[in-house]
């Protein structure tokens, strides 16, 4: 919805403005087709998040099919999509077919940008249930991603107390549509009716491996990098008896507005990947991983056909510092990513996230002072493992890969 501004983001008070209601409003931005400008739509990612509301980027040029399958598998409660290449006639209609495809007819699209007046009644016949253009104000757009929420009910069967919607809207036949509401529902907390499904099948994956670092490591560029070469491997039959993979990846909540910017996942090419894996990304307040547990047994038991399992669950942690240890009690192994220039030697030295490493990562192996950091890992590290990587070029990661299966 780029463009669909009249107000300086300077003069945006931050202020929660989502606290009455069901739950913190989910919003997919999307920019579609050939678009390769993001200024527009970066601001009102910040409104959104200045605002209370969890906001999820999944960058440029995407197709409506890898937003429909975002869309689905962080059960978001509306797509944003943001249009200025003069497709939005194709490619509007084209989302909203590809969310029904996806098991989620009932999330609606609205779309903004550079859209002309005359074809906005076309827009509307086609499916996409608003439509905002240039001066529409950021706190209108606000309102509008508020009235898109929702309660949370579960997606099978019935919805309680709502028997009279439509079946599109009462039932899904996807079973990542359905792990991805019962995985909203346990990290709100809610229980009983209002739960999750109780049928859901709970399975631990084969692998838990959790990737944490300081902020900035490059661990989402590194984890987009993995999952990759993963699915690349368990296409070509190289992995034997691999099944899928999954990503849980967590991202801050404001303490202000309680709002979040979930931005991880924009870094994996789901043009390329498409459904071949599931990434979910969830806001905390520092380490509060109170349901992670049970979402990675619900990412594991997901499906029920060996062969679509996701075998190997990759959890992101927020940007940790020296003393967040607590992913170690979740996770079979973790990784502890680190960058050149992060500090001398007495940093190794001092206890916390170093020690609960099983696995370190040299990161940016590409910038000053690489050889030194490696060094003062194989100091500290024993037997422990050290590899060094440049993910925005993928070297290392493969054999990087190799120790996480071996694992």
């Amino acid at each position: 919805m780029a463009k669909a501004i009249s107000t300086a983001t300077t003069e945006f008070e931050k202020l929660d403005r989502c606290a009455d209601l069901d739950h913190r409003p989910r919003v997919l931005l999307g920019k579609m087709g050939l678009d390769g400008h993001d200024r527009g739509v970066k601001v009102i990612a910040r409104a959104l998040r200045d605002s209370g509301v969890h906001v999820i980027y999944s960058g440029l040029w995407q197709t409506p099919r890898s937003l429909a399958i975002s869309a689905r598998d962080e059960d978001v409660d509306v797509i944003a999509a943001s249009m200025m290449s003069n497709s939005h006639l194709v490619l509007g209609p084209r989302l909203v077919e590809s969310l029904k495809e996806m098991g989620r007819p009932d999330i609606p699209v609205y779309m903004g940008g550079i859209l002309p007046q005359e074809d906005l009644p076309q827009l509307a016949a086609q499916g996409i249930a608003k439509c905002f253009t240039t001066g529409t104000g950021l706190l209108e757009i606000v309102e509008a991603v508020r009235g898109a929420v929702k309660p949370y009910m579960s997606l099978v069967g019935s919805l309680v107390g709502r028997h009279s919607a439509p079946a599109s809207e009462r039932e899904s036949t996807s079973p990542a549509a359905q792990l991805a509401r019962d995985i909203s529902l346990i990290h709100a907390g809610r229980t009983g009716a209002f739960g999750p499904r109780p049928d859901a099948r709970r399975r631990r994956p084969r692998r838990v491996i959790g990737i944490t670092g300081s902020p900035g490591a490059g661990k989402s560029t590194l984890v987009a990098q993995l999952v990759g070469e993963y699915t690349r491997r368990a296409k070509d039959n190289k992995g034997g008896d691999m099944g899928r993979c999954a990503v849980l990846a967590f991202d801050p909540m404001s303490p202000i507005t309680s709002g979040a910017l979930l931005g991880d996942r924009l870094r994996v090419d789901f043009n390329n990947l498409d459904e071949s894996v599931y990434y979910r990304s969830l806001a905390i307040s520092g380490e509060d991983y109170h349901a992670v547990n049970e979402i990675v047994e619900l990412i594991g038991g997901a499906e029920s056909n060996p062969a679509k399992a996701y075998d190997t669950l990759f959890i992101e942690t927020v940007g940790a510092g020296q003393n967040e240890t607590k992913i170690r009690q979740h996770v079979d192994r973790t990784i502890v990513v680190l960058t050149p220039g992060m500090g001398d030697a007495v940093q190794m030295d001092k206890a916390g996230i170093l020690e609960i490493a099983d696995v370190f990562v040299c990161n940016k192996a590409d910038h000053p002072g690489e050889n030194e950091l490696v060094r003062d890992l194989r100091d500290v590290a024993g037997r422990r493992p050290v590899f060094e990587t440049v993910a925005t070029r993928g070297q290392g990661v493969p054999q990087l890969l190799d120790q996480i299966l071996a694992l």
